[in-house]
């Protein structure tokens, strides 16, 4: 078979062209790796996913960057269930996806968000400043807590920023991205990236604001972080930098990709069960894609 349908969606937002775009290939998850990594390039989008059966879940799921299979995205996650609910293929408004980072409940809630539960989160080292501001073009000085290598699914350098001006200076420097992540066991530059975070929204619904900056072939910006939006929630509550249990995420801003997520916490500050991040998926294009020779 080398035909498969496919739909575009713009995930974390309501409306086409904002929030952040991902492919989702019906029935490909047993493309060959190449195949996968070569279509995410063609689409010239920062991850793609690719569907099959599962024996354990209602759906598997891979998720592709350009460059590497990675186990669990935030972005493609909503992506991939609204896409399923567009067609028709959910049985009713709760799937369970198997994934490389475990299984994880998605269900679609009243107002439509599709509303995932990320695994509780790991918290990993902290690695030194200098080495994190030299990796986005910062300063120790923009920095005002001590970054954290955190995952519910996928690691990131979770890192709060003094405000949104430093937020906006902010270029990557993939050289010391590369430095910082081989530092700490993460090898390259396309894994575990520095999550800036300012703790004021870019609208007044929000109460955070980020960005994530990529290093080549994938896109220099992700407009929207479903997976580092997670792992960041888990370091604000854990530090006590955000005392609510549930809060808007916002990001893409300022690429003109408006992204926002609905986020709660499962469980205490201290012991996280779990993180429930909400978006919407806006179904942009769907077609057929042929991957015959």
């Amino acid at each position: 078979m080398t035909t498969f349908e496919f739909d575009w969606v713009d995930a974390f937002s309501d409306r086409a062209f904002g929030g952040n775009g991902c492919a989702v290939v019906h029935g490909g998850a047993a493309l060959p790796d190449e195949l996968c990594l070569a279509y995410v390039r063609e689409t010239s989008l920062v991850e793609c996913t690719f569907t099959g059966q599962s024996e354990v879940a209602d759906l598997r799921v891979r998720y592709f960057l350009a460059s590497a299979e990675i186990p669990f995205a935030g972005h493609p996650t909503v992506a991939t269930v609204a896409a399923l609910k567009s067609r028709g293929y959910m049985a009713g408004d709760r799937v369970v996806l198997e994934t490389g980072a475990g299984l994880v409940p998605v269900e679609i809630t009243a107002d439509g968000l599709c509303e995932m539960t990320q695994i509780a989160p790991e918290f990993g080292q902290h690695p030194n400043v200098s080495m994190v501001a030299d990796a986005v073009g910062l300063t120790a000085g923009d920095i005002i807590a001590p970054p954290q290598f955190v995952s519910t699914g996928l690691p990131f350098c979770i890192t709060v920023l003094k405000d949104r001006a430093a937020l906006r200076r902010a270029e990557l420097n993939v050289p010391a991205l590369s430095r910082l992540t081989a530092a700490h066991g993460y090898g390259g530059a396309d894994m575990a990236e520095p999550f800036l975070v300012t703790l004021e929204g870019a609208t007044a619904a929000g109460q955070t604001f980020s960005r994530l900056l990529l290093a080549p072939p994938s896109p220099p910006e992700d407009p929207f972080t479903g997976s580092a939006t997670g792992a960041m929630a888990s370091y604000l509550w854990h530090h006590g930098l955000l005392e609510q249990d549930h809060f808007v995420a916002e990001q893409g801003h300022g690429m003109g990709r408006p992204g926002q997520a609905q986020v709660r916490r499962v469980g205490s500050a201290r012991q996280i069960e779990g993180v429930r991040v909400a978006g919407a998926g806006h179904v942009l294009m769907s077609g057929t894609v042929n991957f015959g020779g």
